[in-house]
């Protein structure tokens, strides 16, 4: 075993536990793994068996991957010209989400006056959820077209053709969450 194994276990155990701001006794009852060896889990001393590792990110619900790899910085700032931008046409589309979420894209639109967008139909049984931030938005999905205002959310399926508009006076900001459907679940 890797000898900086060990250490990643105990900083990330230690730290997944202390954000959910639970004992060593609680995850103890939780996992099924004695105190003392949670004890030991944390402070690097222990050469756990992949049982007690299953069970130990079974009950701080993260993957065992999670417990073995170098622990993740604490917060990392993202300057807004590092994220990912395109343009369609007039409207300026970016990436919320800097590191890849499996199954969530998180996208900014901005949409001046009159500038309309199309959007790409994914996978079926994608669900997209639209709200508009500022301004008025138009979308058009399944032959019905919605007109949101400031804080209205519309939720519709994402493996259809889909558009967004501007028909307003100002300029618009709408936020998109596409949750694509998990592989395998997809509807034939």
């Amino acid at each position: 075993m890797d000898d900086t194994v060990p250490e990643n276990i105990a900083n990330n155990v230690r730290k997944l536990r202390e954000t959910r701001g639970l004992t060593q006794q609680q995850m103890s009852k939780r996992s099924g793994v004695p105190r003392p060896t949670w004890a030991n889990l944390e402070s690097g001393g222990a050469n756990p068996t992949v049982a007690v590792l299953v069970k130990v990110a079974n009950a701080l619900q993260v993957r065992v991957e999670e417990l073995l790899s170098p622990p993740k910085a604490s917060a990392r700032h993202y300057e807004a010209s590092s994220l990912r931008t395109r343009k369609r046409g007039k409207v300026i589309v970016r990436m919320l989400l800097p590191d890849n979420v499996p199954g969530l894209d998180l996208e900014r639109m901005d949409i001046p006056v009159g500038a309309s967008m199309s959007g790409v139909p994914h996978t079926p049984g994608t669900r997209e959820y639209l709200t508009c931030e500022r301004g008025e938005v138009e979308l058009a999905a399944a032959g019905e077209t919605w007109r949101l205002k400031a804080g209205d959310v519309v939720v519709f399926r994402g493996d259809q053709k889909h558009s967004y508009r501007n028909p307003g006076r100002s300029h618009a900001v709408a936020y998109s969450v596409i949750a694509f459907a998990p592989v395998g679940d997809q509807l034939l």
